[in-house]
């Protein structure tokens, strides 16, 4: 029988990105096809209200799990502070996780919400993980990203 998992939407070629392009990954269709797994598309800046495109956002300080203990800043470009906003995002992906069924999530990495190895802050590329993907693991899903396959 097929197994609900999260799946990044952008992944899928949505285009939810922040610039409103997708991220198709035919190793991620792949994976699931050979898997048996059924996706549930996610964008957590979606869920949470966000338009697409919308502003490019980034860690200021910290990484998902900080930003959740309130020790750690998200931000736009602009300098406007997003944690509340990704916050929000996160708990509703958790919902969806919930009501699909969803013990895991399969999530685009370098994501200020799906990071699973990598974030992006203050323009590098760092060890860390977005938002989302902390409270999925704070919950005990099993998360991992497109470069694990």
């Amino acid at each position: 029988m097929p197994q609900p998992i999260l799946v990044s939407a952008c992944l899928l070629g949505l285009s939810t990105r922040y610039d409103g392009q997708s991220k198709l990954n035919e190793k991620v269709l792949n994976y699931l096809r050979n898997h048996n797994l059924v996706p549930v598309p996610v964008c957590p800046e979606q869920l949470a209200g966000l338009p697409t495109p919308r502003p490019k956002t980034f860690f200021a300080t910290g990484s998902g799990p900080e930003v959740l203990d309130d020790r750690g800043r998200v931000i736009r470009e602009d300098q406007t502070v997003m944690n509340e906003v990704f916050i929000r995002g996160a708990k509703e992906t958790l919902k969806v996780a919930h009501l699909a069924g969803c013990d895991r999530a399969l999530f685009k990495d370098g994501s200020p919400s799906c990071g699973v190895h990598r974030i992006c802050r203050a323009g590098s590329k760092v060890a860390g993980q977005g938002i989302t993907t902390a409270l999925l693991l704070r919950n005990g899903l099993q998360v991992f990203s497109e470069e694990n396959l």
